[in-house]
């Protein structure tokens, strides 16, 4: 077989016909996340090379997320959707296998989840794909301009019936009511919370803070900022739970008395069976990502909030002096503002470069190199870019491209 050219200058993607971006934005999962670190990408590719039994490396797992989070147990997900989805079973069906054989169908069982109509997101359609309910309560004003209040506690309180399997609570700086709130409420009912709280770090403090408040299940996005495998996720909290979440997404092609499940992870003795295939068997989770996501959160850890915020700060003072000055925009350096990091704003005007934000953000994406910033706050006519998943180098171009489509007009 003839062999082709030598092509060793050219990276994975160049060999595919694709070209690389410059990650201005953030670690969302349409721009492919974040860069791993050369360790993380090696321990996946070391834990490649051997077999284990899944269980005991989740049942590991378990125990580092655990002492990472302050949780009574852990498990390693395919990212943060997938653990809301296992959480949201793990709350429809506790450790009956014959309910986690029936999920999605939740018919004569208690299905409904109630949450604030302004914490509504996409992402909660995975809570609905677990078989769940989603039961809105208040009415939003403070964000249609029609007032200042939203969703109470005695709304929550109202909304929760016999029908009732948990409470959704979306973690976010503007969040009402509060989590303790909201904790103390579905305690008393006898109802477990979930928190969504994908794109909650930094800071790492957060891996702690929800469990702390009282929350039943948290759901962390592990590809983010903690930079482990994109297709990975952390779902962190009560020990029943997470454990019928791990039956629920684990393969089960055994018999139930050769099983010897970890001790750590499971108590064997409180089950009667385990469910066929559970419902997160489509969203499973291999060793490879389990391994990166320990290994990430680790050196996540090893690096204390101060330490990170100074190195994404090195790059937003880098991108914001580069562009200061320029005609038809202003720069402006926001610390501590996005999701714990600092990021760099620039404020289009309009009436003088004749285009938008949102014409500029296209304008950055569509050229060479491609380079994409945050499109977040183009309505108020702000481009944003965020150092989270930017190299070093990465700001000269993001400075170059935009002067050079500034310059343009």
């Amino acid at each position: 077989m003839k062999k082709s050219p030598s092509r060793s200058n050219e990276n994975v993607y160049q060999r595919l016909g694709l070209r690389t971006i410059v990650n201005a934005s953030g670690p969302s999962t349409r721009l492919t996340g974040g860069i791993m670190r050369p360790e993380v990408a090696e321990a996946m590719a070391e834990a490649s090379q051997w077999c284990v039994d899944l269980a005991e490396l989740q049942g590991r797992a378990s125990e580092v997320i655990a002492e990472a989070t302050g949780a009574e147990a852990g498990y390693v997900t395919a990212g943060a959707s997938a653990a809301l989805m296992l959480g949201s079973a793990a709350c429809l069906a506790g450790l009956d296998p014959a309910k986690m054989n029936r999920l999605p169908d939740t018919t004569g069982m208690p299905n409904e989840v109630v949450m604030a109509r302004s914490h509504r997101n996409m992402y909660d359609h995975a809570v609905a794909q677990a078989g769940a309910k989603l039961i809105e309560v208040g009415i939003p004003d403070r964000f249609s301009g029609a007032g200042v209040r939203d969703a109470q506690v005695w709304e929550y309180d109202a909304a929760i019936t016999d029908k009732t399997a948990a409470v959704l609570w979306v973690a976010q700086a503007h969040s009402e009511p509060t989590l303790k709130e909201i904790v103390a409420l579905a305690h008393r009912r006898g109802v477990p919370v979930i928190v969504d709280a994908a794109g909650q770090l930094p800071p790492a403090e957060n891996l702690k803070k929800f469990i702390a408040e009282g929350a039943d299940l948290v759901a962390f996005s592990g590809g983010k900022a903690i930079g482990g495998p994109q297709a990975s996720g952390i779902l962190c909290g009560r020990r029943d739970l997470i454990q019928s979440a791990a039956l629920q997404q684990l393969d089960h092609d055994t018999y139930f008395e050769q099983w010897t499940p970890p001790a750590s992870l499971f108590d064997k003795h409180k089950l009667i069976g385990f469910p066929a295939s559970g419902i997160g068997r489509a969203s499973k989770c291999g060793k490879e990502e389990i391994v990166g996501l320990l290994t990430a959160l680790r050196y996540f850890l090893d690096e204390n909030s101060d330490e990170r915020h100074a190195r994404y700060l090195k790059l937003c003072q880098e991108v914001a002096n580069g562009l200061k000055g320029v005609k038809g925009a202003t720069v402006t350096l926001v610390d501590k503002r996005y999701k714990g990091a600092p990021a760099v704003e620039l404020a289009v005007d309009e009436d003088v470069l004749g285009f938008s934000a949102r014409d500029l953000v296209k304008r950055l994406q569509d050229g060479n190199p491609s380079v994409h910033a945050n499109h977040a706050r183009v309505r108020d006519g702000l481009v944003v870019f965020g150092p989270s998943c930017m190299k070093p180098g990465d700001p000269a171009i993001v400075i170059e491209r935009v002067k050079a489509e500034l310059r343009a007009k």
